[in-house]
């Protein structure tokens, strides 16, 4: 069957190649038609498939590090918990990561990850030096907001649809603990959950968890968690031991009876309005890597996440209308993750703009796609758009009303040749 992506759907028949030199590499793309860049396989959908794949992960070397300013050069299969491991015992944090640190920096770079901190930091590309990028030509460029910038715009959130990102220089965060002291407001409404929202605005890193099954005036309860690095100075960091779900769950396992359950204890546990605990980083910033396999939850036939974005403005009146088409569909999800966002940046496909996000995960089931569909109206009659590294279906036509720089990035593509060598499942379905 080949490599697959983390949300195991579609199925796609792929060969993979490996190379442990630059030649071999250029060689390679030389005589090769229709490829993309694969890293850890923890994009959720199709973006990073294809019958042919470039494998990057082995590709994981520190190059160098300059440790008065924070300035880490390595190559782009080295995984963020790869940074973790080596630098929060000296100190050091990824300035923007996001829900997992199970990717690679390459994939971090192509898809232009935020975190629980956009709306104070940005999205990943914010952190990012320059990188070296490998073109269609087997030419290598260096790329940064000084030099060749374009093509750095369009390689930060470009899907891999680039070229070869071989290496990058980013800017690591000092800390003084590898704990989090974090705040939990728990609210009753939609309305309630945005005044939260304003209200720890100011807070560095927030984000919630919503009930997406509640209705009435229910609609819209959340657990937001806001926090920041305590200063107790304790650093010492060591990966915990791991659940590990060691095969698919049946289909039916999880339905509207067994999500209804999980949201009524996940919102249960807080039983106070306000409530404060130290709790350490993965547990705040990656609480699903703590167990291994967790897509097998959704069964043999996989599952999508739909993350979306809509505008400051839009985003009460629209995430309300978009929980009330999940709430009668039955369709829940248990992990439902709202988060505030600030401006948006020059990158040609980057997702975030000011508003707020929700993610949602869905099992692959009879009626999802047509349930989506309703909610893609939604999100675009309220000026949103859709998270390429989550998707999985949505269409063309969609995917273009909410990128206004998609023939900017279509133009750079041919001027390079790089639609007549990189290209994925995701960039020939939704036409880039």
């Amino acid at each position: 069957m080949g490599l697959s992506s983390w949300g195991n759907y579609p199925k796609i028949i792929n060969e993979a190649f490996f190379f442990n030199q630059i030649g071999r590499l250029k060689s390679f793309i030389e005589d090769t038609d229709e490829i993309i860049p694969y890293g850890n396989g923890r994009s959720y959908g199709d973006s990073a498939l294809n019958k042919k794949i470039i494998c990057i992960k082995p590709q994981n070397y520190f190059l160098d590090f300059d440790e008065d300013n924070g300035i880490l050069h390595l190559q782009a299969g080295a995984l963020l918990s790869d940074i973790l491991d080596v630098f929060v015992p000296r100190g050091w944090f990824l300035k923007i990561t996001p829900g997992t640190k199970l990717i690679t920096v390459g994939g971090a770079i192509a898809s232009d990850v935020h975190g629980k901190n956009h709306h104070i930091e940005g999205c990943f590309s914010e952190c990012v030096i320059m990188l070296n990028l490998m073109l269609p030509s087997g030419e290598i460029v260096k790329c940064s907001k000084s030099e060749n910038l374009e093509l750095f715009r369009a390689t930060c959130g470009g899907m891999g649809l680039t070229g070869v990102i071989l290496d990058a220089k980013i800017s690591l965060k000092k800390i003084n603990s590898k704990y989090i002291d974090q705040t939990t407001i728990k609210t009753k409404d939609l309305k309630e959950t945005f005044e939260a929202f304003e209200e720890y605005k100011d807070k560095p890193y927030s984000v919630a968890w919503i009930d997406c099954l509640a209705k009435g005036d229910k609609l819209g309860k959340c657990l937001l968690m806001v926090g920041d690095f305590s200063t107790d100075g304790i650093l010492e960091y060591k990966a915990k031991r791991k659940l590990n779900i060691p095969f698919n769950f049946p289909s039916f396992a999880l339905n509207t009876l067994s999500v209804t359950i999980f949201n009524k204890f996940y919102y249960g546990k807080i039983r106070n309005k306000i409530s404060k605990q130290k709790i350490d980083l993965d547990t705040f910033f990656y609480p699903l890597d703590s167990i291994n396999n967790w897509n097998r939850i959704y069964g043999k036939n996989g599952f999508t996440q739909y993350q979306f974005i809509l505008p400051e403005h839009k985003s009460f009146v629209g995430l309300q209308e978009i929980l009330k088409t999940i709430s009668l569909s039955g369709k829940g999800s248990f992990l439902a993750v709202l988060k505030l966002y600030g401006k948006g940046n020059e990158n040609f496909l980057s997702f975030p703009i000011k508003g707020y996000s929700l993610a949602l995960d869905f099992k692959i089931e009879k009626g999802l796609f047509e349930l989506l569909d309703k909610i893609d109206k939604i999100v675009i009659k309220n000026n949103g758009r859709i998270y390429l590294a989550k998707d999985v279906r949505v269409s063309k036509k969609v995917f273009e009303q909410g990128y206004p720089k998609i023939d900017k990035f279509r133009a750079l593509r041919e001027k390079y040749k790089m639609n007549k060598k990189f290209n994925s499942v995701q960039s020939m379905r939704v036409g880039i």
